[in-house]
């Protein structure tokens, strides 16, 4: 990122602010496609748009972004387009990790890192390690991810480990999951007009705000992420309880 990351007035314009973000990044394709471009023109649009999305975070205060960047039914795209993907993943790592360490962001990985290379998951292992100490704006990047298959893993982790079903509890599966140590998400915003989840945090997000906007990934910018967070802000969070008039 070129820029030094600042935080700014932004967030007091909001009287609430969640902590944790996630985004499910649609639309680079048909981005590209409106303007006569290859698919992969979009996918690199998209990752360009990620760093200003990281800094306008920052500025409202977000302390959590979690991004949807690489599905495990991803894989079932035609092959020079996954290809592409995987290529786009590396040269970004490469040339985004000391800039983000730098700036303070730390870098976690959700998903399996079955299917990657060798090279990928080394430069994955790589920027998480570089970045684990770092706290002004953790950013999780659900790359080979799919929330069923988080589930089925943590379950399998908690038979391993020999846990009798009367300790399983909600709180322990939570620990069991990719995103342990991590806050739930308490908005999920979906560009390029899609109403679903398409497998992802689906545990997490049991009591997440969702937010849906038709403007495609590489153009949702500053002024779209507060328009979300603004409604957000009219939202009455219940968690199942009837609240006191």
């Amino acid at each position: 990122m070129a820029a030094v990351l600042e935080r700014s007035n932004g967030a007091n314009d909001l009287a609430h602010i969640p902590t944790h973000v996630a985004i499910i990044m649609d639309g680079n394709g048909r981005w590209a496609k409106a303007r006569g471009l290859p698919r992969l023109m979009g996918h690199r649009a998209g990752v360009e748009n990620i760093r200003r999305i990281l800094t306008a975070c920052v500025e409202f205060g977000i302390r959590y972004l979690t991004i949807y960047a690489f599905s495990t039914e991803n894989w079932n795209r035609p092959l020079d387009e996954v290809r592409g993907l995987m290529t786009i993943l590396e040269q970004t790592i490469q040339r985004e990790t000391p800039e983000l360490n730098k700036n303070g962001v730390c870098i976690r990985h959700l998903g399996r890192t079955d299917g990657l290379s060798p090279q990928l998951q080394k430069l994955i292992r790589d920027a998480v390690t570089l970045t684990q100490d770092n706290q002004r704006l953790i950013l999780n990047v659900a790359f080979n991810y799919g929330g069923r298959a988080e589930i089925v893993d943590a379950v399998k982790q908690i038979v391993a480990d020999g846990i009798p079903p009367e300790q399983i509890t909600e709180e322990l599966i939570t620990n069991y999951l990719y995103t342990q140590g991590t806050p739930d998400p308490d908005l999920v915003i979906r560009t390029a007009g899609e109403m679903r989840l398409s497998n992802y945090l689906i545990w997490q997000s049991a009591y997440a705000e969702y937010y849906a906007t038709p403007t495609y990934w590489p153009d949702f910018d500053k002024e779209e992420l507060f328009r979300a967070l603004h409604a957000y802000n009219q939202r009455e969070r219940r968690f199942g309880k009837v609240l006191k008039p």
